[in-house]
C-alpha cells in the first residue's frame, strides 16, 4: 500500500451494527458482481473521517442460511466500494471453560470443517495461490484488542476458530472432538470471508462473540436459538462501541503484506488467462498483468 490509498473499513456481521453513534452520510448502495447478489445492499456512511461500508451476511432478517451466503459476491462487494480493512462481526460457541458467553475473542487461525461452499475467486483458467499461514491482519487485530482493553471489555487475544458447515449445530461427540483437539470457539462463516478477503487483497480480522458453550458443557444447557439471541441482544452495544472505539485507530496507511497478497501469488501465464475469466478477475488481477 502506498500512503495515498485511502482507508476504507468494512463491517461484515449484523443488520443493527451500522447504527453506531457517529455515523454520518448514511447511505445504501446495491451492486451487482460477477458471482452473483450479494447478501443485502451495502449501508455506507462515515465515522470520524473514516469512509465505513456494512453488510449484514446473512442479509435483513436473517434470511440467508450458512452454507447459502454469496461469499464471493459479498468480499467483491467491499472491495468494488474501496475496503481496504474488513471488521468481521460473528457469533460463536465457546469451546473454553474461560471464554463465557459474552466474552470476546480476537481471533488468530482457522481450521477449516465446510465441505459445500465456493472459496476463491481463482480458477476457470486462472490459478493464484495466495499465503494463508496467519490467516488474519495483525494491524486490524492489533487495533481491535487495544479497542477492547480501553472499553474494559471481556476480550481473549487470540483463539482458533473452527467453520462448521451448519446450519445443524454439533452433535455432542464432535463437541468433545473438537474441544481435544484445541479449538476455542465454533462457527458457520468466518473462514471463507477470510480467505476471499485475503485473494481481493484486503485485511482482515474477526471479533467473535461467545454466545455459548456449544454441547460439550455438562452443567450449561445446551445452545439453542434462544440463548444465542439472547446474548446477542445483551451485548449488541457493546459491539457497536468496539467498532467506534477501533476505527479510528484503522485510519492509518496500512504496513502489513495483506495489500499485496497477489503479488507473487498468480501463477497461470497472463497471456493464457481466458478473456471472460480476466474480465471477471479484473478489479483483483488487473494491476499485476500487462495490458492487453
Amino acid at each position: 500500500m502506498t500512503p495515498k490509498e485511502e482507508v476504507v473499513v468494512g463491517v461484515i456481521g449484523g443488520s443493527g451494527l451500522y447504527q453506531i453513534d457517529g455515523l454520518v452520510d448514511v447511505r445504501e448502495v446495491e451492486l451487482s458482481t460477477p458471482f452473483g447478489p450479494p447478501s443485502d445492499a451495502y449501508v455506507t456512511g462515515a465515522l470520524d473521517g473514516v469512509r465505513m461500508v456494512f453488510l449484514p451476511r446473512h442479509g435483513r432478517g436473517h434470511r440467508i442460511g450458512p452454507s447459502e451466503i454469496n461469499f464471493r459476491a459479498n468480499i467483491w462487494g467491499m472491495k468494488r466500494l474501496g475496503v481496504t480493512r474488513i471488521v468481521s462481526v460473528s457469533a460463536v460457541g465457546s469451546m473454553r471453560e474461560d471464554v463465557q458467553p459474552g466474552d470476546f475473542v480476537v481471533i488468530d487461525q482457522f481450521f477449516d470443517r465446510t465441505r459445500h461452499r465456493p472459496d476463491t475467486f481463482f480458477g476457470q483458467g486462472c490459478v493464484a495461490h495466495v499465503m494463508f499461514a496467519d490467516p488474519v491482519c495483525p494491524e486490524v487485530r492489533r487495533a481491535l484488542l487495544a479497542a477492547g482493553g480501553k472499553l474494559g471489555l471481556n476480550v481473549r487475544d487470540g483463539g482458533t476458530y473452527m467453520n462448521m458447515e451448519g446450519p445443524q449445530f454439533s452433535t455432542r461427540a464432535e463437541s468433545r472432538l473438537y474441544r481435544s483437539w484445541g479449538i476455542d470457539v465454533i462457527g458457520m462463516t468466518n473462514l471463507q470471508e477470510a480467505k476471499l478477503a485475503r485473494e481481493a487483497e484486503i485485511c482482515y480480522a474477526t471479533i467473535a462473540m461467545a454466545t455459548d458453550y456449544d454441547c460439550w458443557h455438562e452443567t450449561h444447557e445446551d445452545v439453542t436459538v434462544e440463548a444465542i439471541i439472547a446474548v446477542m441482544q445483551r451485548n449488541v452495544s457493546n459491539v457497536r462501541k468496539l467498532i467506534q472505539t477501533a476505527v479510528p485507530r484503522l485510519a492509518g496507511a496500512r504496513g502489513c503484506a495483506c495489500g499485496r497478497a497477489l503479488a507473487s501469488a498468480i501463477m497461470t501465464a497472463p497471456e493464457l488467462i481466458p478473456a471472460d475469466t480476466r474480465a471477471r478477475l479484473a478489479l483483483l488481477i488487473d494491476k499485476y498483468l500487462p495490458r492487453s
